[in-house]
């Protein structure tokens, strides 16, 4: 009976690794892509505040 119980917990704690490895692999991901387009999106933005003028009459 103990030995079914301590592979039960290795079970979780391998799910939980995984889990883990998983998530962090997709935050890396994103993080990469994040500062990938950086000063793609500086170049919008810079080219939304050019084109944002207010005609006063």
């Amino acid at each position: 009976m103990n030995e079914q119980e301590q592979q039960k917990d290795k079970f979780w704690l391998y799910v939980g690794l995984t889990l883990f490895v998983i998530l962090a692999g997709i935050f890396m991901v994103k993080q990469s892509e994040n500062e990938k387009f950086a000063p793609i999106k500086q170049q919008i933005d810079a080219e939304n505040a050019e084109m944002n003028i207010r005609v006063l009459n």
